[in-house]
């Protein structure tokens, strides 16, 4: 079954292109959430994330301390660096069972964070999602109820952006000035006949 990656930065429209995709049958594996849950769930993985972050990771009754965490980690690339390499590979592994029991004539996994967390390398082909910086700002700012500085401080942890686009086999501007869906249709039929 083929793979297909989307990658996109932060607001740049990368479940909005899913949920086209979604809409043709094709199934979808979102890392973040994904990660979200297994950090939550997989007892490996909360293991060594208490023996590196402190037993405050989690609170009494084992849910993760999101909060905590995330200051903890967002303004220390090397702490960043660190739980990226606990959650990643979890992951990785289970997009891959996923998508072994997936029906499908491919699917899809959606990751902000592609070629950063190396799972560009269990795909077989990467489709960009690109827009505009003030867009994507703004997108992010409504999204998550954040100012611009917050939006910033994440986009800083994230690959820039040309250079993330460079590195994709194909791209879709969601710059709501090109319609996307007509994109996703065309993209879906070039994946069905590789």
């Amino acid at each position: 079954m083929k793979k297909i990656g989307i990658t996109g930065g932060i607001g740049s429209g990368k479940s909005t292109v899913c949920r086209v995709f979604s809409a043709l049958g094709i199934p979808v594996y979102y890392a973040d959430e994904a990660a979200k849950r297994l950090m939550q769930h997989d007892h490996l993985l909360k293991t060594a994330i208490r023996e590196h972050f402190g037993h405050e990771t989690y609170d009494s009754t084992g849910n993760l301390n999101r909060v905590f965490l995330a200051k903890t980690v967002f303004n220390n690339k090397e702490k960043l660096a660190l739980l990226n390499s606990l959650v990643h590979p979890v992951t990785i592994k289970d997009a891959e069972k996923w998508a072994e029991k997936q029906e499908a004539p491919y699917v899809i996994k959606e990751a902000a964070l592609m070629f950063e967390s190396e799972a560009f390398h269990y795909v077989d082909k990467i489709i960009g999602v690109s827009a505009p910086l003030a867009l994507r700002i703004k997108r992010t700012m409504d999204r998550d109820q954040v100012d611009r500085d917050e939006v910033m401080s994440r986009m800083k942890n994230q690959m820039d952006e040309e250079t993330k686009m460079k590195m994709c086999d194909y791209i879709i501007y969601n710059d709501e000035q090109q319609a996307v869906i007509p994109q996703v249709l065309d993209l879906h039929e070039k994946i069905l006949n590789l």
